[in-house]
């Protein structure tokens, strides 16, 4: 099957991106890619020594996120011999800058070498069991953007889309960890308590605007995949009270330490 012009370009910006990545960090490839989503930034501190660290911006075709909490860095770290290549932040649908923009990091993190990636988020969490703070591994998600990270006629398998395996390691590091179903909007607003309902009725019990595009197009390259989702708030219809950014922001950077502990060791027995 010939790849669609559209995965093509996507393809050659990414290798261009790996490569000025390479020359940049002088590290010639990474193992696993972390990327950071709100609130999440200052768990890089625990995953290992930091090697170097660049703007997305030196970086072909990345752009500064525009959402507080993305810090709009790459960082080269050495967790025990394990070669991460973390991303503080990412570019969203809700930007506007189309699904290629919304991918370019996972692309170019599979061009620069890493076979296993973990995708983290802030979200809201249907589960009133959950208080801000708790950290949810994926084990599915429910992709409610309207639209595919994917090209033409380009068929993939999403089965166990979010390693059982790694889901495994991460329970053996920490066998208090819940699983949830992640499902994704587009936002930016928040959702409606009755599209809260919705999700529910269908299976999700998180639900945020990021990872679950990244993620398909993840497993299209043959990349391993685990989902965190930290649990920031509960949501919307389910306290009583407004939803805000500053919230998500909060309850990320008090659980950030915890996170970033529980990341070391897992990517340590990746490793």
């Amino acid at each position: 099957m010939t790849d669609h012009p559209s995965t093509v370009q996507a393809q050659e910006r990414a290798t261009e991106a790996a490569q000025a990545l390479i020359s940049l960090t002088r590290i010639p490839e990474h193992d696993v890619a972390v990327v950071l989503g709100s609130g999440w930034v200052a768990a890089a501190e625990a995953l290992g020594t930091t090697v170097a660290e660049i703007q997305m911006t030196q970086l072909p075709y990345f752009t500064s996120p525009v959402v507080a909490g993305h810090a709009g860095r790459v960082r080269s770290i050495d967790a025990d011999g394990v070669r991460v290549l973390v991303f503080f932040g990412r570019t969203h649908l809700y930007e506007e800058r189309g699904v290629d923009a919304v991918t370019h990091g996972v692309r170019t993190a599979a061009a620069a070498g890493c076979r296993t990636i973990v995708l983290t988020n802030g979200c809201g969490g249907l589960d009133p069991s959950w208080q801000p703070g708790t950290p949810v591994l994926i084990k599915d998600h429910i992709n409610l953007t309207g639209t595919s990270p994917l090209h033409g006629a380009h068929f993939v398998d999403l089965t166990d889309l979010y390693s059982s395996r790694l889901r495994e390691i991460c329970k053996q590091v920490d066998p208090t960890l819940a699983e949830g179903v992640y499902g994704q909007f587009h936002g930016p607003m928040y959702e409606t308590p009755a599209e809260i309902q919705m999700l529910r009725t269908i299976g999700g019990t998180l639900v945020g605007m990021s990872t679950a595009l990244e993620a398909i197009v993840a497993r299209s390259l043959g990349m391993e995949i685990l989902g965190i989702s930290l649990v920031t708030n509960l949501a919307a219809g389910m306290s009583g009270e407004a939803l805000n950014h500053e919230e998500v922001l909060a309850a990320g950077k008090a659980a950030s330490t915890s996170m970033g502990e529980l990341l070391a060791r897992v990517i340590r027995e990746l490793g």
